[in-house]
């Protein structure tokens, strides 16, 4: 399965009926699954069925999707408020005349604010079913899109990764051969910490044989190298096996960021000081990209 970005971009429109209608959606990086859906008003209907077309399809990212839909112009109807009619006239009755009032016209009433509404006729139901199928279709459309824009950019993210794995595995591999971790190199080092420590007055020589035995293990870095090779392994088994791999890819970096900061702080050779600063970086560098993959 191949490696999926979490940034994309779809849009589809078409038109059934007398509406027309166009869909745009799309995607950044996020943690989860964040989904905000936008439509007109009378469109409530499409909301549950959309927010599911949308999860079946993606698995991570923060996601935009923006529905517009416009109706062709139809005949205007007049509709007649009947109970407000009907207010009116009963309220009229009971009102007495005198000479400054006439009696009440209907074309009077009708002038009336709210007395007559005037709107388009609404679609009928099986329009508007065939209308929100159409609809739901086009949605299909630019989630294809959306899909389609975040493969291709996460195959080109899958090389940009594996090009980082490679380097870190190139690094790891020159920390393991460092002069520094030869056995004599490292007899020489403890052998001054031990002249160091031998200088000080009535050091009890058990205590500074613990001291030697603690030196040594505090510079062996051999756990570290063993870790930043596995995990190495784990990224490159990740990296071909595709698909909603982001959250384990970024378990990965965080372990990958903990042995070199470790190989760092036990190293007390200046070689392969730097090549644990070239691998933080590196590390620093595959952790940003993996912040896009799903």
């Amino acid at each position: 399965m191949p490696l999926h970005s979490m940034t994309g971009f779809g849009r589809a429109q078409g038109r059934v009926g007398a509406w027309t209608w166009a869909w745009e959606i799309r995607s950044v990086n996020s943690k989860g699954l964040d989904l905000r859906l936008r439509a007109p008003p009378g469109f409530d209907a499409l909301d549950i069925a959309a927010r599911a077309a949308i999860a079946a399809r993606l698995r991570r990212g923060a996601c935009s999707a923006t529905l517009t839909a416009q109706r062709d112009a139809a005949a205007t109807q007049a509709r007649i408020n009947r109970p407000l009619l009907d207010s009116l006239v009963a309220e009229l009755a009971q009102t007495p005349l005198n000479a400054n009032l006439r009696p009440a016209s209907l074309d009077g009433l009708i002038a009336l604010k709210g007395v007559i509404d005037y709107g388009e006729a609404p679609d009928d139901e099986d329009t508007t079913a065939a209308r929100d199928r159409a609809m739901l279709d086009g949605l299909g459309v630019a989630l294809d899109g959306l899909v389609a824009a975040r493969r291709a950019e996460g195959a080109a993210l899958a090389v940009i990764l594996g090009q980082r794995i490679d380097r870190i595995e190139q690094l790891t591999r020159a920390a393991e051969a460092a002069p520094g971790r030869a056995p004599e190199a490292v007899r020489a080092r403890l052998a001054r910490a031990i002249d160091q420590l031998a200088q000080q007055p009535q050091l009890d020589p058990a205590r500074l044989h613990q001291e030697a035995i603690l030196i040594a293990a505090k510079a062996d870095v051999r756990e570290e190298l063993d870790r930043l090779a596995a995990h190495a392994v784990a990224a490159r088994r990740l990296l071909g096996e595709g698909g909603a791999v982001g959250r384990r890819m970024d378990f990965l970096a965080q372990e990958f960021g903990r042995e070199s900061n470790t190989l760092c702080a036990k190293s007390n050779d200046a070689d392969l000081t730097a090549i644990g600063l070239d691998l933080k970086v590196e590390i620093e560098q595959f952790r940003e990209q993996v912040q896009n993959v799903e």
